[in-house]
């Protein structure tokens, strides 16, 4: 089996600046300048943790190269685009006045953007089995006019609609794992039957008032639209069991031919964006379930990209495993934290509750 794997080092030069983690830096208000949230480290040290640990061996390089305005304009509005191009040499913001850039990162973006299609069309192709994207900026909270929670571009949708453009992909489904609800991947395929949009997230994280099990698409898209908001502490009992009763009956229902998998890693025990407990085990085991699921329905057909993930020491590991997962490593890389044991791992009553109020929605789809 081959896993492609797309990385390119100027995705560690896209600059957020020196934000007080979100804030803008404001020695008024007593923001010294710090960093954003966002920064380069925590994919920077994921990469070196796949070469240091070997695994880079079993996986086939994939070069990114720079997305087109056609490209870009499949999802995105031309007023957005224009944003993004005129202030690429200044630097600015993606739109909603928390997606600061600096200059040239749109430049970056396109190359996030372009790795995570060419990573889809090697694996449509069969030169690869299925791939993992590890690129920056994310994209899965992009809409269609505007940036959005440091994503620039919506990186999987704009994948899908090529993908379906140039391959004519009949069903895809997109398996968002990220602590933030999917928002922008639910609203580009709102209406579309030919694509179910899957979000596993914490209650009410991001965005403000967003990703309710009532959010369930419109007109023929009604029922292709599923989110299961999990209770802030869900550990990997609850997500394991969110994957059994609600991810996995929904893509067997929808049976695909290609998954996207919104890969974020803020749902870790030590994500300071986040305040799920995930470990690489769990991270781990929900992406061996992607996996199993696109041999039984797609081929294997299953592409990752990365999204979120900000503790520089632990996001690494749990990255890893996905990628583990991907490529069959049958002996994983040792995890040193040890988290696997923190009280209420377990599945809990109140998990439960929600994630059986999403088990019940499954049904619509077809």
């Amino acid at each position: 089996m081959a896993t492609g794997y797309v990385y390119h080092e100027m995705y560690e030069w896209h600059d957020t600046g020196t934000h007080a983690s979100l804030l803008p830096a404001d020695p008024r208000k007593g923001l010294q300048p710090f960093r954003h949230f966002e920064n380069a480290d925590p994919k920077r040290r994921a990469h070196a943790l796949v070469v240091a640990s070997g695994l880079i061996n079993r996986l086939t390089r994939l070069a990114p190269r720079p997305a087109t305005d056609e490209e870009i304009l499949l999802v995105h509005t031309p007023e957005h685009l224009q944003r993004l191009t005129k202030a690429n040499d200044t630097g600015g913001d993606g739109g909603d006045g928390g997606t600061p850039f600096g200059r040239g990162s749109f430049d970056i973006a396109r190359l996030a953007l372009g790795g995570v299609i060419d990573a889809v069309k090697a694996v449509m192709d069969r030169y690869v089995d299925n791939a993992y994207a590890l690129v920056r900026p994310p994209g899965h909270h992009a809409v269609p006019n505007s940036g959005m929670g440091f994503c620039m571009l919506a990186n999987i949708a704009v994948a899908v609609r090529a993908i379906r453009r140039s391959h004519g992909v009949g069903r895809i489904a997109v398996v968002d794992f990220d602590v933030h609800h999917g928002n922008g991947t639910q609203t580009v395929f709102w209406e579309d039957p030919a694509v179910l949009a899957l979000s596993l997230h914490q209650d009410q994280a991001f965005p403000k008032n967003s990703g309710f099990h009532t959010e369930r698409g419109g007109g023929k898209g009604f029922g292709y639209t599923l989110n299961l908001p999990l209770p802030p502490g869900t550990g990997n009992g609850g997500y394991l069991e969110a994957m059994r009763q609600v991810v996995l009956p929904a893509l067997r229902r929808f049976h695909p031919d290609l998954i996207m998998v919104a890969a974020g890693f803020d749902g870790s025990a030590l994500d300071p964006l986040g305040r799920m407990m995930l470990t690489p085990t769990g991270f781990r085991q929900i992406a061996t379930m992607l996996v199993e699921a696109a041999d039984e329905l797609s081929g294997g057909r299953i592409v990752c990209s990365h999204e979120g993930g900000y503790d520089e020491a632990y996001a690494p590991f749990c990255t890893h495993a996905v990628i583990e997962a991907l490529a069959r490593v049958e002996t994983p890389f040792p995890d040193p934290f040890r988290f696997d044991t923190l009280g209420q791992q377990d599945l809990q009553p109140h998990q439960k509750s929600a994630i059986l109020a999403a088990a019940k929605l499954v049904g619509d789809i077809h």
